[in-house]
C-alpha cells in the first residue's frame, strides 16, 4: 500500500521520504517497528478478549512437572503476531510482488490449522483433544504441494528462477550440491512439515519459541537480501532471485510481531501464543527457506528447534513405539530439563544462548562459501 501512496505521492506532490521508501532496508525496519507498535496496542485487547471468550490453556499434566501455574492463561495469542505482521506486511510491503503473496498465503493457512486446532482444544475442554496428528499432517502436506505448484508454474510466474527451482543447496558451499528435479517436491514436503512441527513442539514455555524464531527470521532476511541484490549476490557467490527483497519486508514484519508478543509473554505470560501462532511462525519459516533455497541452513540457524523436534521423534517412534520404554523423562527436551530441577526461565534464556549462536554461525557461512 505505502508503495502505491509514494508513487501517487511523488505525481502530485514534493514527498520528502520518497526516496527513503525506495529503500528495503528502510521499509523493513519502518514494516519491524510498525508491527511491533501495533502488536502492542492490540496486544492487552486482545488478551482481554480471549480471556472473556474462556479461550485458556488446558495445561497437560506431566506429574512431577505441576501445570497449575500454567492452567487458565489465555491462549490463541498467536493472533497478535498474526494481526500485527498481517497489517504491517500489507502497509509496507508490494502486495504485487510473488514473495509478498505466497507468504501471505502461508500465513493464512497455517494460522488457520493453528486457530482450529485451538478451538477444538478450548471447546473440548484438553490440551490432547484438538485435531489429530494426521489431519495436521493432511493440511501441512496438501500447503507444500499448492506451493511447489507455484515455484514449478509453467505461466511464467514462478517466484524462483528455473534453472535454480530444484537445486539443493548447503551452508558453505558455494554451489549447488545436485538437482533434485521431480524428487524436490518431497523434499519440499518433508520441509514444510519438518519445520512447521519443529517450531510448535518448542512452543512449551514462556518466551521459549519466540527469540529463536526471530532470530531464524533475522537470517533468512539476510539471505533474502543478498539474493535480491545483483552486486550483493555476485560478490557473495549466491544465486539472483529477483524479486526476493520483499522477503526482507515480509520477515521484518515478522519480527516485530514477535517482539511485540514477547512483551506480553515473557515470564510469567499474561497469554499462550498456542498452535494459532506456532503453526503461522513455522509455516511463514519454512515457506521463506524453500523461497531463499537455504532448507538446509534451517539445520544450523533453527538448532534448538531441530533438537526439539528430534527429541519428540526419539521418545515417540523410538522409544515408546521400538523399546517399549521412555529415552527421556518428557519429550520435547525442555521438560526433561525443567524434571531436572531448572528453573523455567534459566532454561527459556540458555536456549536463547544457543541461538544467538547459531545465528552467528549462519551469518558467518555468508562468507565462508
Amino acid at each position: 500500500m505505502i508503495i502505491w501512496l509514494n508513487a501517487l505521492l511523488v505525481n502530485t506532490i514534493n514527498f520528502p521520504l520518497s526516496r527513503l521508501l525506495g529503500y528495503v532496508s528502510f521499509r523493513a525496519l519502518l514494516a519491524m517497528a510498525f508491527a511491533f507498535l501495533l502488536g502492542l496496542f492490540m496486544g492487552k485487547r486482545l488478551i482481554r478478549m480471549l480471556y472473556q471468550l474462556n479461550f485458556r490453556d488446558k495445561a497437560r499434566n506431566y506429574g512431577d512437572i505441576s501445570p497449575k501455574n500454567k492452567s487458565g492463561t489465555p491462549t490463541m495469542g498467536g493472533l497478535i503476531i498474526f494481526m500485527s505482521f498481517l497489517i504491517s506486511v500489507l502497509i509496507w510491503a508490494r502486495l504485487d510482488n510473488f514473495f509478498t503473496q505466497v507468504m501471505l498465503m502461508a500465513a493464512f493457512w497455517f494460522t488457520a490449522i493453528g486457530f482450529l486446532d485451538d478451538y477444538l482444544k478450548s471447546v473440548r475442554g484438553g490440551s490432547d483433544m484438538g485435531m489429530s496428528r494426521p489431519i495436521k499432517l493432511f493440511f501441512q502436506v496438501l500447503f507444500a504441494i499448492v506451493l511447489s505448484l507455484f515455484i514449478f508454474s509453467s505461466s511464467g510466474h514462478s517466484p524462483l528462477p528455473a534453472d535454480i527451482a530444484t537445486k539443493l543447496f548447503v551452508p558453505f558451499v558455494k554451489n549447488a550440491v545436485f538437482d533434485l528435479h521431480g524428487y524436490y517436491v518431497i523434499f519440499m514436503i518433508l520441509t514444510v512439515v519438518g519445520i512447521s512441527n519443529a517450531i510448535n513442539f518448542a512452543d512449551g514455555m514462556d518466551g521459549l519459541a519466540t527469540v529463536p524464531t526471530a532470530l531464524v527470521a533475522l537470517v533468512y532476511g539476510v539471505f533474502a537480501y543478498i539474493m535480491s541484490n545483483s552486486k550483493a549476490a555476485g560478490y557473495f557467490l549466491f544465486p539472483k532471485i529477483p524479486g526476493a527483497e520483499e522477503l526482507v519486508i515480509v520477515l521484518g514484519a515478522m519480527i516485530g510481531a514477535l517482539l511485540a508478543f514477547l512483551w506480553y509473554n515473557a515470564y510469567p505470560a499474561e497469554v499462550f501464543m498456542g498452535d494459532t501462532g506456532s503453526m503461522m511462525l513455522g509455516g511463514l519459516i519454512a515457506t521463506a527457506a524453500i523461497l531463499t533455497k537455504n532448507e538446509v541452513m534451517f539445520l544450523i540457524v533453527g538448532g534448538v528447534f531441530v533438537i526439539e523436534f528430534l527429541s519428540v521423534f526419539i521418545q515417540d517412534y523410538i522409544g515408546i513405539k521400538l523399546l517399549k520404554r521412555r529415552l527421556f523423562y518428557r519429550a520435547p527436551i525442555h521438560h526433561t530439563f525443567q524434571f531436572l530441577g531448572i528453573a523455567e526461565s534459566k532454561i527459556v534464556v540458555r536456549f536463547w544462548i544457543v541461538s544467538i549462536i547459531l545465528t552467528v554461525i549462519s551469518l558467518i557461512s555468508i562468507k565462508l562459501r
